[in-house]
């Protein structure tokens, strides 16, 4: 007994500080500036949300956004009155309150939720809207939407074109259910498809004067509670299977531990459902007269999501990378952020206009998600930071595929980016040579040009941070290997904008002379690539380049000049 204790005291330290997050080093009317901004963006998504049925932003980022507001606040000081359901508030007042749910944030939390509770069911948790339901003589009368949990919508203009409901009950009672509107789904696996807009797509049409048949027989209905219904769990599914909501029970399992509650966390995740669900609800079996139920979150009933398909991320710094090519690409570093069980620090967005168009900047909060469930994409800007970092990204035309074939100021990035291609397998297929080696000899003065590196010495490697004499040797027995490759292979790794079928085996010379129209007679080569490779052999980095490896016998260079 006394080793539970101590376990359960140490879990509850970890969760008071396995989620701290770092306060902003701001001034304090930066601070109230950026919270009031992103309080402003909040209500007028909630407002979108409530009154239109449109979803500005996905609902994880919804959450994951007030959950920043809610940390601004704490880290400042700031509290002011914030109501994310002022808009969704309506006239009708509903028969029994709809509670709240506390989001848990992962398996800790869950283990200290589940921890001294008995009687435990768990639920998918339906991504859909959420209703209450009256019936009268076993006849469905009224439907209202959640609103503020207290007062919501007359949705009831909707019931007849519901078809896809149970709107007559197998018994003429009176009851009151609440439960969850939701977009019919064939064989829908979350993990694998994601949410698809289902909950914007339910409260569009909701949101409507009239539904047509067609489009209401596609929404579902999932009862998810009987408030005065019969005592336990189990006779409330059974009953609930009775009067016709049979998903009720079908997708409902009593559960004892944190590790049961984690299988049918994952097999609802991954299984095929009619629904789209955005992770489970946990309620314990027994809970107050619905009398008493208030709409805030109850002890007796909370949510552990599905992890993340989109991840709010605090962006740091933008860099803009310089390619071999010339082409600039913008690349925005993280403040870290988990998707999927991976640790994203930055994302790339693959061109200067794109960049220019989203305007991002430092400290704005950007929505990440995984392309293929592995490379970091970018979908939105989610939130502008109230102070607009000035940037210098490169000017039009400053790198092209002629530019920095030396190490010369402002030149670095694309000179080591040319260096790595010359020493990768689509260029001399040098072992274990790439952008960190080449940047340690630029920055030890020892490489200028793409040549300088066939006469660096054993004494000099020796001397820079980092080379022993073994890697020494390893570094200089690799770039000796590579004289021996053939002419054409060269011609690649230097750059030449040629295809990799080309014949390029006349030697430097005679390619050298070729007019712009004898390239656009070659096979594969047209006008366009014509002109580039006219214009690669007459560079003069690039002749100079070429005396320089004619110097070092380089098969295809002896007649160089």
């Amino acid at each position: 007994m006394l080793l539970k204790l101590l376990v359960y005291l140490l879990l509850t330290l970890h969760l008071s500080t396995s989620h701290a997050e770092e306060c902003p080093a701001w001034p304090i009317d930066q601070a109230r500036n950026e919270t009031d901004r992103l309080r402003e963006t909040l209500a007028n998504w909630d407002e979108h949300y409530h009154r239109l049925g449109l979803s500005l932003v996905a609902d994880e980022i919804y959450d994951q956004s007030r959950q920043r507001l809610k940390h601004l606040q704490g880290c400042f000081n700031l509290q002011t009155v914030d109501n994310p359901l002022a808009s969704a508030r309506g006239p009708i007042t509903h028969p029994i309150v709809h509670t709240g749910v506390d989001k848990l944030a992962d398996d800790q939390a869950v283990a200290q939720w589940i921890h001294g509770k008995q009687n435990i069911w768990i639920q998918p948790k339906v991504d859909g809207v959420a209703v209450t339901l009256v019936f009268r003589q076993g006849k469905l009368l009224q439907l209202l939407s959640r609103g503020n949990g207290v007062h919501g919508h007359d949705w009831s203009r909707h019931i007849p074109y519901l078809d896809g409901i149970t709107r007559q009950l197998s018994q003429p009672l009176d009851l009151t259910l609440q439960g969850e509107l939701y977009w019919r789904l064939d064989d829908h696996v979350q993990s694998a498809a994601g949410g698809l807009n289902a909950r914007g797509t339910v409260a569009g049409l909701m949101s409507r004067k009239q539904l047509s048949t067609e489009l209401g027989g596609g929404i579902g209905l999932f009862v998810w509670d009987w408030p005065e219904g019969p005592n336990t769990q189990a006779e409330r599914l059974a009953r609930l299977a009775a009067l016709g909501f049979a998903d009720s029970q079908r997708y409902s399992v009593a559960i004892a531990t944190h590790d049961e509650a984690a299988h049918w966390r994952q097999h609802w995740y991954r299984s095929p459902l009619p629904f789209a669900t955005d992770g489970v609800i946990l309620r314990q079996d027994s809970r107050p007269p619905a009398e008493r139920w208030q709409p805030n979150a109850p002890y007796w009933i909370a949510a552990w999501k599905y992890p993340f398909a989109q991840a709010l991320a605090e962006v740091r710094e933008v860099r803009f990378r310089i390619g071999r090519t010339g082409k600039v690409t913008p690349v925005l570093l993280l403040k870290p952020v988990m998707l999927d069980d991976r640790r994203i620090t930055q994302v790339s967005l693959g061109s200067l206009p794109r960049w220019r168009s989203l305007d991002i900047r430092p400290g704005d909060q950007v929505a990440i998600s995984l392309a293929g469930l592995t490379i970091p994409r970018l979908e939105q800007v989610v939130h502008r930071s109230v102070h607009r970092q000035p940037l210098a990204p490169p000017a039009i035309g400053q790198f092209h595929a002629l530019s920095c074939w030396q190490a010369s100021p402002g030149c670095e990035e694309q000179f080591i980016a040319r260096l790595a291609w010359l020493s990768g397998k689509q260029g001399l297929d040098i072992p274990r040579v790439g952008v960190a080696t080449w940047r340690n000899l630029v920055q030890a003065g020892l490489v200028n040009t793409l040549a300088d590196w066939l006469t660096v010495t054993d004494d000099q490697l020796r001397q820079l941070p980092g080379f022993s004499a073994a890697s020494a040797e390893r570094l200089l027995q690799g770039f000796d290997s590579a004289r021996s490759r053939p002419f054409q292979q060269w011609l690649h790794a230097l750059g030449i904008p040629a295809p990799r079928d080309a014949d390029l085996s006349a030697g430097w010379s005679s390619l050298a002379a070729r007019t712009a129209e004898q390239w656009s007679r070659e096979s594969g080569i047209g006008t366009t690539r014509g002109e580039q490779l006219l214009a690669f052999f007459r560079h003069p980095h690039v002749q100079a380049l070429a005396a320089q490896l004619l110097t070092q016998d380089i098969e295809g260079f002896p007649n160089a000049l």
